[in-house]
């Protein structure tokens, strides 16, 4: 598959996951290519955890709340740190933005599925804070995201999106009418 196609047949999966196991040297080179995004000033702010420990995945996915991906055989947890890059600015946001995108597109390409899960445990009720604790993440890192990783048991629904017209231009902004 090539990175066009994987740019295009990679959508959020919010169905069933496949019992089946996912190697541990595919979790690596998912977190090797999330590892290869650009990252502002080259500070490297985003870190990973690969779970594809039972125990550990059944505890994780036991404080978010409502449920998600209670199939997935794995799951990737990112953490970033908040470090000021160039001029006071701090680009860990576009850091982990870009790793994470990274990944998906790896799991896509290697026969997986995966969704982004932000909001969901960063809101006010803290279920990253609760994830960081069961993983021993230090306190100068924050968890921002949970991936599940696993193979589809259901095909995955491709989202309804705007046409081209309606969002992207050349040599001048055009409202559309």
């Amino acid at each position: 598959m090539g990175v066009i196609e994987a740019i295009n047949s990679r959508h959020s999966y919010r169905g069933t996951y496949s019992p089946e196991p996912v190697p541990r040297e595919d979790l690596v080179t998912i977190m090797k290519a999330g590892l290869s995004a650009p990252s502002g000033c080259n500070k490297q702010t985003t870190s990973l955890i690969a779970v594809d420990d039972k125990a550990t995945l059944e505890k994780l996915l036991g404080v978010i709340q409502p449920p998600i991906a209670q199939t997935a055989p794995a799951a990737i947890c990112v953490l970033t740190q908040r470090v000021n890059a160039y001029r006071d600015k701090c680009f860990a946001v576009q850091d982990y933005s870009a790793a994470i995108e990274n990944m998906l597109l790896a799991v896509v390409e290697l026969g997986y599925q995966s969704c982004w899960y932000e909001g969901h445990i960063t809101d006010e009720d803290d279920i990253a804070g609760k994830m960081a604790k069961i993983l021993n993440v230090p306190d100068e890192y924050e968890l921002v995201c949970f991936l599940p990783v696993g193979k589809a048991q259901d095909k995955p629904a491709a989202p309804k999106k705007k046409a081209f017209e309606e969002r992207a231009w050349f040599n001048s902004f055009k409202k559309a009418e």
